[in-house]
Protein backbone atom coordinates (compact mmCIF):
# COMPACT_ATOMS: atom_id res chain seq x y z
CA UNK A 1 0.00 0.00 0.00
CA UNK A 2 3.39 2.42 0.46
CA UNK A 3 3.23 2.08 -3.76
CA UNK A 4 2.47 5.55 -5.10
CA UNK A 5 3.66 4.44 -9.19
CA UNK A 6 0.74 3.08 -11.33
CA UNK A 7 3.40 2.80 -13.86
CA UNK A 8 6.97 3.19 -15.52
CA UNK A 9 8.17 5.37 -18.03
CA UNK A 10 10.66 4.12 -20.44
CA UNK A 11 12.55 6.19 -22.39
CA UNK A 12 13.40 4.13 -25.31
CA UNK A 13 16.35 3.78 -27.87
CA UNK A 14 16.47 7.61 -29.10
CA UNK A 15 15.35 11.15 -27.93
CA UNK A 16 14.57 12.47 -31.89
CA UNK A 17 11.30 11.49 -34.23
CA UNK A 18 13.59 10.55 -36.62
CA UNK A 19 16.06 7.94 -34.86
CA UNK A 20 12.68 6.60 -33.84
CA UNK A 21 11.82 5.70 -37.24
CA UNK A 22 14.90 4.54 -37.74
CA UNK A 23 15.07 2.27 -34.75
CA UNK A 24 11.52 0.95 -35.97
CA UNK A 25 12.33 -0.14 -39.04
CA UNK A 26 15.36 -1.40 -38.10
CA UNK A 27 13.80 -3.78 -35.11
CA UNK A 28 10.56 -4.48 -37.66
CA UNK A 29 12.72 -5.58 -40.15
CA UNK A 30 15.07 -7.91 -37.14
CA UNK A 31 11.41 -9.57 -35.39
CA UNK A 32 10.62 -10.71 -39.25
CA UNK A 33 13.87 -11.78 -39.69
CA UNK A 34 13.55 -13.89 -36.24
CA UNK A 35 9.90 -14.92 -36.88
CA UNK A 36 10.25 -16.32 -39.83
CA UNK A 37 13.39 -17.87 -38.97
CA UNK A 38 13.50 -19.82 -36.48
CA UNK A 39 9.36 -21.13 -37.91
CA UNK A 40 11.08 -21.95 -40.66
CA UNK A 41 13.86 -24.21 -38.69
CA UNK A 42 10.46 -25.49 -36.68
CA UNK A 43 8.58 -26.43 -39.46
CA UNK A 44 11.20 -27.73 -41.29
CA UNK A 45 12.70 -30.02 -38.89
CA UNK A 46 9.18 -31.61 -37.78
CA UNK A 47 7.62 -32.24 -41.47
CA UNK A 48 11.43 -34.12 -42.58
CA UNK A 49 11.90 -37.69 -40.62
CA UNK A 50 15.68 -37.26 -41.62
CA UNK A 51 15.85 -34.34 -39.61
CA UNK A 52 15.13 -36.21 -36.69
CA UNK A 53 18.33 -36.57 -34.66
CA UNK A 54 19.26 -34.94 -31.03
CA UNK A 55 20.76 -31.98 -32.76
CA UNK A 56 17.43 -31.16 -34.84
CA UNK A 57 15.82 -31.81 -31.64
CA UNK A 58 17.75 -29.22 -29.74
CA UNK A 59 18.16 -26.52 -32.78
CA UNK A 60 14.03 -26.92 -32.74
CA UNK A 61 13.47 -25.88 -28.86
CA UNK A 62 15.43 -23.38 -29.26
CA UNK A 63 13.96 -22.02 -32.17
CA UNK A 64 10.95 -21.62 -29.87
CA UNK A 65 13.16 -19.73 -27.22
CA UNK A 66 14.44 -17.42 -29.48
CA UNK A 67 10.67 -16.87 -30.46
CA UNK A 68 9.42 -16.21 -26.58
CA UNK A 69 12.29 -14.81 -25.97
CA UNK A 70 11.91 -11.69 -28.39
CA UNK A 71 8.19 -11.63 -28.15
CA UNK A 72 8.52 -10.42 -24.47
CA UNK A 73 9.56 -7.09 -25.16
CA UNK A 74 9.85 -6.23 -29.04
CA UNK A 75 6.16 -6.00 -29.81
CA UNK A 76 6.08 -3.89 -26.99
CA UNK A 77 9.35 -1.71 -28.28
CA UNK A 78 7.90 -1.48 -31.77
CA UNK A 79 4.72 -0.17 -30.46
CA UNK A 80 6.30 2.92 -28.15
CA UNK A 81 8.97 3.75 -31.15
CA UNK A 82 5.85 4.15 -33.77
CA UNK A 83 2.85 5.69 -31.31
CA UNK A 84 5.84 7.29 -29.19
CA UNK A 85 3.75 6.00 -26.14
CA UNK A 86 6.60 5.49 -23.10
CA UNK A 87 4.45 4.19 -20.42
CA UNK A 88 3.95 0.88 -19.07
CA UNK A 89 1.85 -0.64 -16.12
CA UNK A 90 3.39 -1.90 -13.52
CA UNK A 91 2.19 -5.61 -13.79
CA UNK A 92 3.51 -5.20 -17.32
CA UNK A 93 6.70 -3.98 -16.31
CA UNK A 94 7.28 -7.12 -13.83
CA UNK A 95 5.86 -9.73 -16.66
CA UNK A 96 8.06 -8.36 -19.00
CA UNK A 97 11.23 -8.59 -16.40
CA UNK A 98 10.02 -12.18 -15.04
CA UNK A 99 10.19 -13.57 -18.69
CA UNK A 100 13.09 -11.69 -20.00
CA UNK A 101 15.55 -12.81 -17.43
CA UNK A 102 13.99 -16.47 -17.33
CA UNK A 103 13.99 -16.82 -21.48
CA UNK A 104 17.56 -14.95 -21.46
CA UNK A 105 18.57 -16.96 -19.13
CA UNK A 106 17.10 -20.27 -20.63
CA UNK A 107 19.02 -19.28 -23.92
CA UNK A 108 22.23 -19.63 -22.24
CA UNK A 109 21.35 -22.88 -21.17
CA UNK A 110 20.38 -23.82 -24.31
CA UNK A 111 23.46 -22.85 -26.03
CA UNK A 112 25.46 -24.34 -23.59
CA UNK A 113 23.70 -27.75 -24.16
CA UNK A 114 23.68 -27.86 -28.01
CA UNK A 115 27.56 -27.05 -27.97
CA UNK A 116 27.60 -30.17 -25.51
CA UNK A 117 25.58 -32.28 -28.20
CA UNK A 118 28.13 -31.03 -30.66
CA UNK A 119 30.83 -32.40 -29.29
CA UNK A 120 29.55 -35.74 -28.43
CA UNK A 121 28.56 -36.00 -31.90
CA UNK A 122 31.70 -35.21 -33.05
CA UNK A 123 34.43 -36.35 -30.36
CA UNK A 124 32.15 -39.77 -29.73
CA UNK A 125 30.46 -40.22 -33.23
CA UNK A 126 30.36 -44.17 -32.40
CA UNK A 127 28.83 -43.60 -28.55
CA UNK A 128 26.43 -40.50 -30.03
CA UNK A 129 23.20 -41.82 -30.30
CA UNK A 130 23.87 -44.17 -27.02
CA UNK A 131 24.95 -41.43 -25.16
CA UNK A 132 22.46 -38.98 -26.80
CA UNK A 133 19.04 -41.04 -26.09
CA UNK A 134 15.27 -39.05 -26.72
CA UNK A 135 15.30 -39.68 -22.85
CA UNK A 136 18.41 -37.74 -22.15
CA UNK A 137 17.50 -35.44 -24.26
CA UNK A 138 14.30 -34.01 -23.28
CA UNK A 139 15.76 -34.17 -19.55
CA UNK A 140 18.03 -31.88 -20.53
CA UNK A 141 16.02 -29.39 -22.22
CA UNK A 142 13.28 -29.56 -19.18
CA UNK A 143 16.30 -28.98 -17.31
CA UNK A 144 17.11 -25.38 -18.48
CA UNK A 145 13.85 -24.19 -18.53
CA UNK A 146 13.50 -25.19 -14.99
CA UNK A 147 16.75 -24.41 -14.22
CA UNK A 148 15.89 -20.99 -15.50
CA UNK A 149 13.08 -19.94 -13.56
CA UNK A 150 14.41 -21.91 -10.56
CA UNK A 151 17.43 -19.10 -10.35
CA UNK A 152 15.66 -16.21 -11.65
CA UNK A 153 12.12 -16.62 -10.00
CA UNK A 154 12.88 -15.56 -6.48
CA UNK A 155 15.11 -12.23 -7.25
CA UNK A 156 12.34 -10.94 -9.55
CA UNK A 157 9.33 -11.82 -6.80
CA UNK A 158 11.46 -9.83 -4.51
CA UNK A 159 11.99 -6.93 -7.16
CA UNK A 160 8.29 -7.10 -7.75
CA UNK A 161 7.46 -6.77 -3.91
CA UNK A 162 9.52 -3.63 -3.70
CA UNK A 163 7.68 -0.16 -2.85
CA UNK A 164 8.28 2.28 -5.19
CA UNK A 165 7.57 5.59 -4.78
CA UNK A 166 8.90 7.86 -7.81
CA UNK A 167 10.99 8.61 -9.51
CA UNK A 168 9.30 6.10 -12.29
CA UNK A 169 11.62 6.79 -15.17
CA UNK A 170 13.82 4.18 -16.33
CA UNK A 171 16.74 4.58 -19.10
CA UNK A 172 15.91 1.30 -21.29
CA UNK A 173 13.53 0.37 -24.02
CA UNK A 174 12.25 -2.52 -21.71
CA UNK A 175 12.17 -3.65 -17.68
CA UNK A 176 15.05 -3.57 -16.55
CA UNK A 177 16.31 -5.73 -13.61
CA UNK A 178 18.97 -3.16 -11.98
CA UNK A 179 17.34 -0.15 -13.34
CA UNK A 180 14.20 -1.10 -11.49
CA UNK A 181 16.25 -1.42 -8.33
CA UNK A 182 17.60 1.62 -8.70
CA UNK A 183 13.39 3.32 -8.30
CA UNK A 184 12.82 1.95 -4.98
CA UNK A 185 12.49 3.52 -2.32
CA UNK A 186 13.83 1.09 0.30
CA UNK A 187 16.74 -1.22 0.51
CA UNK A 188 17.80 -2.90 -2.50
CA UNK A 189 21.30 -4.23 -1.24
CA UNK A 190 20.49 -7.80 -0.29
CA UNK A 191 18.20 -8.32 -4.05
CA UNK A 192 21.67 -6.80 -6.16
CA UNK A 193 23.66 -9.31 -4.10
CA UNK A 194 21.84 -12.04 -4.51
CA UNK A 195 21.08 -11.52 -8.16
CA UNK A 196 25.04 -10.76 -9.05
CA UNK A 197 25.51 -14.38 -7.70
CA UNK A 198 23.33 -15.72 -9.56
CA UNK A 199 24.31 -14.47 -13.18
CA UNK A 200 28.23 -14.68 -11.86
CA UNK A 201 27.27 -18.58 -11.30
CA UNK A 202 24.89 -18.98 -14.44
CA UNK A 203 27.14 -16.62 -17.33
CA UNK A 204 31.32 -17.84 -16.38
CA UNK A 205 29.23 -21.71 -16.09
CA UNK A 206 27.29 -21.57 -19.48
CA UNK A 207 30.66 -20.13 -21.31
CA UNK A 208 32.92 -22.24 -19.81
CA UNK A 209 30.70 -25.74 -20.73
CA UNK A 210 30.32 -23.66 -24.22
CA UNK A 211 33.84 -22.91 -24.29
CA UNK A 212 35.60 -26.75 -23.82
CA UNK A 213 33.14 -27.92 -25.57
CA UNK A 214 34.58 -26.21 -28.81
CA UNK A 215 37.68 -26.28 -27.34
CA UNK A 216 37.47 -30.30 -27.92
CA UNK A 217 35.51 -29.88 -30.86
CA UNK A 218 38.54 -27.73 -32.66
CA UNK A 219 41.43 -30.31 -31.72
CA UNK A 220 39.37 -33.29 -33.13
CA UNK A 221 38.66 -31.16 -36.01
CA UNK A 222 42.55 -30.71 -36.36
CA UNK A 223 43.11 -34.18 -36.89
CA UNK A 224 40.75 -34.38 -39.76
CA UNK A 225 43.21 -35.72 -42.71
CA UNK A 226 40.76 -34.24 -45.47
CA UNK A 227 41.81 -30.50 -45.43
CA UNK A 228 38.14 -29.91 -47.67
CA UNK A 229 36.79 -31.47 -44.40
CA UNK A 230 38.55 -29.61 -41.69
CA UNK A 231 37.70 -26.10 -43.54
CA UNK A 232 34.38 -27.02 -43.26
CA UNK A 233 34.64 -27.78 -39.66
CA UNK A 234 36.17 -24.86 -39.11
CA UNK A 235 33.67 -23.07 -41.18
CA UNK A 236 30.88 -24.01 -38.49
CA UNK A 237 32.68 -24.12 -35.78
CA UNK A 238 33.86 -20.17 -36.27
CA UNK A 239 30.44 -19.30 -36.94
CA UNK A 240 28.97 -20.49 -33.98
CA UNK A 241 31.97 -18.59 -31.97
CA UNK A 242 31.25 -15.45 -33.29
CA UNK A 243 27.57 -15.84 -31.95
CA UNK A 244 28.59 -17.02 -28.79
CA UNK A 245 31.22 -14.57 -28.05
CA UNK A 246 29.24 -11.35 -29.40
CA UNK A 247 26.33 -13.25 -27.02
CA UNK A 248 28.72 -13.77 -24.22
CA UNK A 249 30.49 -10.29 -24.07
CA UNK A 250 27.74 -8.31 -24.20
CA UNK A 251 25.93 -9.88 -21.50
CA UNK A 252 29.05 -10.63 -19.13
CA UNK A 253 29.71 -6.62 -19.96
CA UNK A 254 25.95 -5.32 -19.10
CA UNK A 255 25.16 -7.36 -15.90
CA UNK A 256 28.53 -8.40 -14.02
CA UNK A 257 31.37 -5.62 -14.81
CA UNK A 258 32.14 -4.26 -11.79
CA UNK A 259 30.30 -0.55 -11.52
CA UNK A 260 26.81 -2.36 -12.37
CA UNK A 261 24.37 0.63 -11.79
CA UNK A 262 22.52 0.78 -15.18
CA UNK A 263 20.91 3.80 -16.80
CA UNK A 264 23.53 4.61 -19.27
CA UNK A 265 22.66 4.97 -23.16
CA UNK A 266 25.60 2.02 -23.81
CA UNK A 267 23.56 -0.26 -21.76
CA UNK A 268 21.13 0.09 -24.29
CA UNK A 269 23.05 -0.59 -27.17
CA UNK A 270 24.48 -3.78 -25.06
CA UNK A 271 20.97 -4.98 -24.98
CA UNK A 272 20.39 -4.74 -28.59
CA UNK A 273 23.44 -6.90 -29.49
CA UNK A 274 22.27 -9.81 -27.02
CA UNK A 275 18.88 -9.72 -27.01
CA UNK A 276 18.33 -8.82 -30.84
CA UNK A 277 21.23 -9.11 -33.36
CA UNK A 278 22.59 -12.28 -31.99
CA UNK A 279 18.64 -13.63 -32.15
CA UNK A 280 18.68 -12.53 -35.83
CA UNK A 281 21.37 -14.21 -36.54
CA UNK A 282 20.95 -18.02 -34.81
CA UNK A 283 18.59 -19.38 -37.24
CA UNK A 284 20.80 -18.93 -40.42
CA UNK A 285 24.38 -19.52 -38.18
CA UNK A 286 23.13 -22.58 -35.91
CA UNK A 287 20.09 -24.25 -38.63
CA UNK A 288 19.68 -22.75 -42.22
CA UNK A 289 23.34 -23.08 -43.27
CA UNK A 290 23.15 -27.04 -42.36
CA UNK A 291 23.65 -28.82 -46.02
CA UNK A 292 20.71 -31.02 -45.12
CA UNK A 293 18.26 -28.54 -43.79
CA UNK A 294 19.02 -26.22 -46.74
CA UNK A 295 18.03 -29.26 -48.70
CA UNK A 296 14.68 -30.33 -46.89
CA UNK A 297 14.07 -26.21 -47.72
CA UNK A 298 14.59 -26.39 -51.21
CA UNK A 299 12.33 -29.82 -51.25
CA UNK A 300 9.39 -28.01 -49.10
CA UNK A 301 9.76 -24.34 -51.63
CA UNK A 302 9.58 -26.47 -54.73
CA UNK A 303 6.97 -29.11 -53.83
CA UNK A 304 4.97 -25.60 -52.63
CA UNK A 305 5.34 -23.98 -55.91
Amino acid sequence: NHTTVVEFVLLGLANSRHLEITFFLFLGIAYVLILLGNISVISITLMNNFLQSPMYYFLRNFALLEITFTSTFLPSTLYSLLTERKTISLPGCFLQMLFFYCLGTCTLFHMAVMSLDRYVAICHPLHYTTIMSSRFCLQLILSCWALSFFLMFPPTIMTVQLPFCGPNVMNHFYCDASLLLQLSCTDTGFIEELMFIILIIILPGTLAVTAVSYGCIIVTVLHIPSSAGRRKAFSTCSAHLIVVTVFYSTCIYRYIRPAQRGGQDSDKILSLFFSVLTQTLNPYIYSLRNRQVKQALKERILKFS
